[in-house]
């Protein structure tokens, strides 16, 4: 039997909640962007997008974005549809 989607969004945001302190950033702004469960039905991918600090001086475009002090960065998790545990935590690109 396999979790529903709000278990597996459940599992990625405490997953990300839990490594916070290693991050090196605050986050804010959460969205879930992206569910699906793979066709073998398996595992679920979910995307998280949220809002971080951006150092000006790094990014060249900061003075055209709407927001220049912030960015928004996505995190897809891959999570195993029996037992919710997650499996990985990969850098999606916008």
């Amino acid at each position: 039997m396999t979790i529903d989607v709000r278990k597996a969004v459940g599992a990625a945001q405490q997953y990300f909640a839990s490594l916070q302190d290693m991050i090196g950033y605050p986050t804010e702004d959460w969205r879930l962007e992206e569910a699906e469960l793979s066709e073998d039905k398996k595992h679920w991918f979910i995307t998280l997008g949220f809002i971080r600090p951006v150092d000006k001086t790094s990014n060249p475009l900061a003075n055209f974005m709407e927001n220049p002090n912030y960015e928004r960065e996505y995190k897809v998790f891959k999570i195993d549809a029996t037992t919710g545990e997650v499996q990985s935590m990969k850098i999606r690109e916008a």
